[in-house]
């Protein structure tokens, strides 16, 4: 399961959409229950907001049940994800993922050509009284015995985040194999949830 992600290099693109913290820092370990920047539509136009990696739909009572994965297989029918995988899909932005193999659980850096990558994902707001938190599940699918992100190329990501895609669009994006990606073996160093560097990606 994709539970660690990385982002420490952006675009000048990127900072300049409306919404991109000006104080933004560089992470190389990012959890679930942590804060990460999502790309998303409003009203035609691109921005960027922080949003807490755990879905929490406004209807949530129970806030220790925030999912911080959606599976292909159910989103489009499952009542937690249906309605946002109808109307609001955004993306996760990493420059790659964690990825834990082995009978020793060996750590893998798993990243590709260019260094940025867009995950489909779903966001929810839940009002807390004049705030309004923001949240979101990323989207994953099975590759092999593992499960990995939802990774989408440039015509994917205009369509996933676009108000006029069709139901049978967005399947067909579900449903189509993600870019060939890069992986290196690293030491144990990112085994360390606490551990927040470059040293996360220190190679075996």
């Amino acid at each position: 399961m994709s539970g660690r992600i990385a982002l420490f290099r952006w675009s000048p693109a990127l900072a300049a959409l409306p919404g991109f913290p000006a104080d933004h820092q560089p992470h190389w370990n990012l959890a679930p229950g942590g804060r990460v920047l999502m790309l998303r539509e409003l009203a035609g136009e691109r921005r960027v907001d922080m949003a807490r990696w755990g879905l929490t739909p406004a209807w949530l009572t129970d806030l220790s049940k925030t999912p911080a994965h959606a599976r292909v297989e159910t989103l489009a029918d499952q009542p937690m994800f249906r309605e946002a995988f109808r109307a609001r899909r955004c993306l996760i932005l990493a420059n790659g993922f964690y990825e834990w193999r082995g009978v020793r659980k060996r750590p893998y850096w798993i990243s590709a050509e260019g260094g940025m990558l867009h995950f489909a994902a779903l966001w929810e707001a839940y009002p807390a009284g004049d705030v309004e938190y923001l949240s979101l599940a990323m989207v994953t699918q099975p590759i092999a015995d593992l499960r990995r992100p939802l990774v989408l190329d440039e015509d994917g990501q205009q369509r996933w985040l676009s108000a006029d895609a069709t139901p049978m669009q967005l399947l067909e994006l579900l449903g189509k194999p993600g870019p060939q990606l890069r992986e290196r073996a690293l030491a144990n160093l990112v085994n360390d949830p606490k551990l927040d560097g470059p040293e996360c990606l220190t190679p075996a």
